[in-house]
């Protein structure tokens, strides 16, 4: 299976069972720390843009931190719903 590189603007559903519906938006990702040093193991800011569960809908715009070596298609991990369009803009 072939890596997907995360980026800005992507969409990722969550593939928990526990969070069936969240969808998440990567706002930014980081690879290396500010010296240039590269992480082991980077991480992506997201967003929350929506949710099935209704009780857990009012979290939409909270933003979290993941690492990316959890952007894949596991169990807990995460699917590519869609990538973003060449304005910035999310299709």
């Amino acid at each position: 299976m072939s890596e997907i590189e995360v980026e800005p603007g992507q969409v990722w559903a969550d593939r928990d069972w526990r969070c069936e519906g969240r969808l998440i938006r990567v706002v930014e990702v980081h690879r290396e720390m500010a010296d240039g040093t590269p992480f082991h193991i980077g991480y992506a800011i997201v967003e929350q843009v929506a949710h099935g569960d209704p009780v857990r809908a009012h979290n939409n715009g909270r933003r979290s931190k993941i690492r990316l070596n959890r952007f894949k298609p596991t169990s807990t991990g995460y699917r590519l719903v869609s990538e973003p369009e060449q304005n910035g803009t999310v299709r």
